[in-house]
């Protein structure tokens, strides 16, 4: 229990906003002035009860670890009216603390190396990097030599929340989500002519050469306007380019391919895109025109373009993995007008620079450049 007169001491000092140094873990002191703030608060008719981001700030802290504090520490009390009162006890948060203090001993590799966890919490909570990539990242940083971690190993420091400003919700992905059941269906596009991905290259099934591409839409959330993102993504080295459309049209495609088109040249992207499998909405119907080049006189094709199964997303396996990292930026339900040119190619570059685990911790864009100096 507190005396009387260490509560009025702790009071005093509970309405000072404090300027906490970076990584600096909570004292038993401070857990003491928490504890006192939580059950004044308790005390207070709702519409004077302090926020947990109030207190945060107070306490020097940012709400996220607040919180992860108040749930160490809670604790469950009765009231004058036999209610149960959420609570928080200052001995129960600090023996779960030295508990798991204590439970890393020597066996917590990264030890004292400040730097390294510094660039670990820099590349997953500032640059969305996975833990994967993050170590690839490293692997030649002199923080990293000398201390080396497995990604197996940083991943346990998240799990367990070893790391001060890193949590599981700072992760891509939290967690393994199970495979959707799909039906298989019969229906077929109306257009016969129409090529099936059945009818793909073998160099663009087992990703043997450059050229090969899929093409996706991201669209805005329902009700937030009609501007969507046109993606593709090369299949062999997974590199990535994001058009922002008006709306999810066979116009508004056609004009952003087209565009392309006069900026590399006929030749040029002939070599660059040799084919692209789409999915069958409405805005990749008109394969004619997306085939037929836009700068030639002559009927000359440009590309071949080749359509999945319907229902079967899988078959657009890189589509759908790079629109889930593109979600990192632009969340589901948003309108994605209010995202300029300028922070669309932010994310572009991101996705070109990412060290992919497919791709033996090297980016798509590292990968072009091996590729093209192979046929220099």
């Amino acid at each position: 229990m507190i005396n009387k007169q260490k509560r009025r001491r702790i009071m005093s000092l509970v309405y000072c906003i404090r300027i906490r140094q970076k990584g600096k873990h909570l004292t038993f002191e401070e857990r003491e002035e928490l504890e006192a703030m939580v059950n004044q608060n308790n005390g207070l008719a709702k519409k004077n009860k302090i926020s947990q981001r109030k207190m945060a700030e107070r306490m020097g802290v940012s709400p996220a670890t607040l919180s992860r504090e108040l749930k160490r520490g809670k604790v469950v009390l009765r009231d004058t009216e036999w209610r149960d009162v959420i609570s928080y006890s200052a001995i129960k948060a600090q023996d779960d603390y030295d508990m798991k203090a204590s439970a890393k001993g020597p066996h917590l590799k990264i030890g004292k190396n400040k730097q390294l966890v510094k660039n670990i919490e820099k590349y997953i909570v500032e640059e969305n990097y996975s833990p994967y990539a993050t170590i690839e990242r490293l692997k030649d940083d002199p923080s990293y030599q000398e201390t080396p971690i497995s990604v197996r190993t940083l991943y346990n420091y998240i799990n367990q929340e070893l790391l001060l400003n890193v949590t599981k919700k700072d992760l891509p992905r939290k967690g393994k989500s199970s495979r959707r059941k799909y039906t298989r269906v019969t229906k077929r596009i109306k257009d016969v002519n129409a090529k099936r991905i059945d009818d793909r290259p073998q160099e663009a099934n087992d990703r043997s050469e450059l050229g090969h591409w899929e093409m996706d839409c991201v669209e805005s959330g329902r009700g937030k306007g009609k501007a969507c993102l046109l993606v593709l993504v090369e299949r062999k080295s997974r590199k990535t380019l994001i058009f922002k459309l008006r709306s999810q049209t066979q116009k508004e495609v056609q004009l952003r391919i087209d565009q392309y088109e006069k900026k590399l040249g006929i030749k040029k992207f002939r070599e660059v895109f040799k084919s692209i499998t789409v999915d069958n909405g409405s805005e990749f119907l008109d394969w004619k025109n997306l085939e037929q080049s836009s700068v030639s006189k002559r009927a000359v094709l440009r590309t071949q373009i080749y359509y999945c199964h319907p229902y079967h997303s899988w078959e657009r396996g890189m589509n759908e993995q790079v629109n889930g990292h593109i979600r990192r930026f632009v969340p589901k339900g948003c309108a994605i007008a209010k995202y300029s040119t300028k922070e669309i190619l932010e994310i572009q570059e991101w996705l070109n620079t990412y060290p992919r685990k497919v791709l033996n911790g090297k980016s798509a864009n590292e990968v072009i450049k091996e590729e093209l100096g192979k046929c220099a």
